[in-house]
């Protein structure tokens, strides 16, 4: 082990390889794997992923479609080629397979009939007039119902193909539920629906398939994600890490702190997990074991920093966008709110990573080992131009889409003219195909997450669940009445704390099996009206449950940020999932704390700056107090009884009322006092 801290670690942009990087990512993040394709079926499928990305470009830039027509066009293309990029079968990621007549170009014939199926299917109901279609919906035509089934399966299927059978079968159950109403128990009950009525509702209206959720992609986020791929592409990224090594890479366990900064960086041009995970872990998870961490806490500590960049401003993922059109707020008081817990994200895992490099005695960067800022700011400072740009236009008041047109475009000019770092008119065409890859697999889960959204507009069980979360969270709450007097806490915040506790129970276990923007449309429909109904606001709510939703990335059996990392350090998934978890649990009560104390948000109706600074001091402090805990070190090493007493002062730390908080701080103040003058002792005999 001292052999390897001693070991040169060159943390700079020496050590990062893009073409790696992208191979990794497509080799851990089952998005945007494809099967092995020919020559001639490449040509095929890069050409319409290219064409699909120039449309989005094109569309951002001079002006959307009719709404239907524009979720039409982008559905048609990114179903067509899920099923002739995705195989049947995990055996068809294999070589490419003969040509023949059941192998046109190698791919099946029947994924060639659903492909072609597919686009007519989507196609059919944008091209209906619109005073017929308005006639129609309740009363389709048999074309319109056959249609409508077979684009149910084909879309269930290319679900399953691109992500997993979890969501299709959430949207299957959601299905049942809509189709055997009566035979539902107790308040679940209702009147139930024809196999007819349920597709007419799923595929002639905008509020299943063709709903919010896949326009949100069509018009948003492939537009970030695509300006992601590029500002990554002309060195942004690099820069990015260079600074982070600059900054963080001198103290205690150096490398870490860097994937903590470099995410956090990364995470505003990328709102992918697995691309974060990959492009900053490809430099710092090789420099972490070379110092000293494990393998599986390396890759862990780059999977739950890399989980931050969804909740990172600008980009966020697809949670912003969504929030949007469910909120119909600004999107810059959606990024605004989005500040806090981005930065209580990152500093949760900074404090059990700092711990544990402290009680394992890893050092820092030498100088010699660090970057050399100059020559990185030198090199890359025209890669900063496009997201300036995104974000002007976007602060100026135009639209998001306006702004990634402007940001994308800006990001080719500075590619093709940067003479440092420059981008041939060939890299722009990959950039084009690359970027439009992130697309199919979100696509296909965004639209069947309509279907599950459609069952709930079509049977009302979004305010049944509420109110069943509701009321068992009141009977719960009437219990612990019995035990905790009323002057520590009112019965009406103790329902809402058993609510919050059970709806982000259930975010857990949905992220086991779903990917994070998924999860978050379906909490957000099933779970966030409990909130709301105990007059939580609803950008509140959705904070929560998107929160939350969070932890799918890096909560096995999932977990593709943290299988991803794993990969790259050759360590254990599984045990590489469950650290990760356990280093994103330091923020856990980040949720409550901006629940209970919305100011944390920042543009809530209620924001003094009062409470916003009792908030935020008692959360930073609650943080701390949950790491050590489970880092079992603070100046020292913690000892049992010390645990205990932290994370009990840790809740009364977050907790909105001033006393809870005074109570927390006196709680820790002998632990801290311990730890000082044994710290103190340490050095001076260290010292003689």
């Amino acid at each position: 082990m001292a052999s390897s801290r001693d070991e040169k670690i060159r943390l700079s942009s020496e050590g990062y390889d893009e073409a790696k990087a992208r191979e990794l990512e497509e080799r851990f993040d089952s998005e945007i794997r494809f099967r092995s394709l020919g020559k001639s079926a490449g040509w095929i499928v890069g050409t319409l992923l290219i064409i699909l990305s120039i449309f989005h470009y094109y569309t951002a830039g001079f002006g959307l479609l009719q709404e239907m027509v524009h979720r039409g066009i982008h559905l048609s293309f990114v179903l067509a080629l899920v099923f002739l990029v995705f195989p049947f079968t995990k055996s068809g990621y294999d070589a490419p397979q003969a040509n023949s007549l059941l192998r046109p170009l190698g791919i099946p014939v029947y994924d060639w009939i659903l492909a072609i199926g597919s686009v007519i299917a989507v196609a059919h109901v944008p091209l209906i007039p619109l005073d017929d279609l308005a006639f129609r919906i309740g009363n389709p035509t048999t074309t319109d119902v056959v249609l409508g089934g077979f684009l149910i399966v084909a879309l269930l299927e290319a679900t399953r193909r691109s992500i997993g059978w979890p969501l299709p079968i959430i949207a299957l159950l959601f299905m049942a539920y809509a189709l055997f109403g009566p035979w539902m128990p107790g308040i679940l009950v209702h009147p139930g629906n024809s196999l007819g009525q349920l597709i007419d509702h799923l595929y002639m209206t905008t509020q299943g398939i063709y709903g919010i959720a896949l326009g949100v992609v069509a018009t948003y986020v492939f537009h970030f994600v695509l300006f992601g791929v590029f500002a990554t592409r002309i060195g942004l990224g690099q820069l990015f890490l260079d600074c982070a090594a600059w900054v963080a890479g001198r103290y205690a366990g150096g490398p870490a702190k860097v994937s903590i900064f470099g995410s956090a960086l990364f995470g505003m041009i990328s709102g992918s997990s697995v691309a974060n995970a990959v492009t900053v872990g490809s430099l710092t998870i090789p420099a972490m074991i070379k110092l000293g961490y494990k393998r599986e806490f390396a890759a862990a500590v780059e999977a739950a920093s890399s989980t931050g960049g969804q909740v990172t401003p600008p980009i966020m993922g697809a949670a912003a966008f969504l929030m949007i059109e469910f909120l119909e707020l600004p999107y810059t008081t959606i990024i605004l709110a989005a500040i806090v817990p981005a930065f209580m994200h990152f500093f949760g895992v900074l404090m059990q990573v700092h711990f544990e490099a402290k009680r394992t005695g890893l050092r820092g960067l030498r100088p010699d080992e660090m970057p050399d800022i100059a020559a990185a700011l030198k090199r890359d400072w025209p890669t900063v131009i496009p997201l300036a740009v995104l974000l002007w236009v976007l602060l100026s008041g135009y639209t998001p889409y306006l702004a990634a047109f402007w940001g994308i475009t800006a990001c080719i000019a500075v590619g093709l003219l940067n003479p440092r770092r420059r981008m041939t008119i060939g890299e722009v065409f990959l950039c084009l195909r690359d970027g439009a890859k992130y697309a199919l697999a979100i696509g296909a889960a965004a639209a069947t997450v309509g279907i599950v959204i459609g069952v709930v507009t079509l049977t009302g069980v979004g305010f049944k669940v509420s109110f069943i979360v509701t009321s068992t969270a009141a009977e719960l709450a009437n219990f612990a009445g019995y035990i905790l007097p009323a002057s520590i806490i009112s019965a009406s915040a103790l329902s809402l704390l058993f609510t919050l506790i059970m709806t982000g129970v259930v975010c857990i276990l949905m992220g086991c099996g779903i990917p994070t923007t998924a999860n978050y449309i379906i909490m957000v429909t099933i779970a966030a009206p409990a909130l709301v109904m105990l007059n939580v606001e609803p950008i509140v709510a959705h904070f929560f449950v998107f929160y939350y939703g969070l932890l799918a990335d890096i909560t096995p059996p999932v977990a593709l940020a943290a299988y991803a990392a794993a990969g790259m350090a050759a360590a254990d998934p599984f045990k590489t999932g469950n650290t990760a978890f356990r280093l994103g649990l330091g923020k856990a009560l980040v949720p409550f704390v901006f629940v209970f104390s919305p100011s944390l948000l920042l543009v809530t109706k209620d924001f003094t700056w009062s409470n916003f600074t009792l908030a935020f001091i008692g959360c930073t402090l609650g943080i701390v107090c949950l790491g050590a805990a489970l880092s079992r070190y603070m100046l020292v090493r913690t000892k049992a009884w010390e645990n205990v007493v932290l994370v009990i002062a840790a809740f009364l730390l977050v907790a909105p009322e001033i006393y809870s908080t005074v109570i927390g701080a006196i709680m820790i103040t002998p632990i801290v006092l311990r730890h000082v003058a044994t710290a103190v002792a340490e050095r001076r005999t260290s010292a003689t």
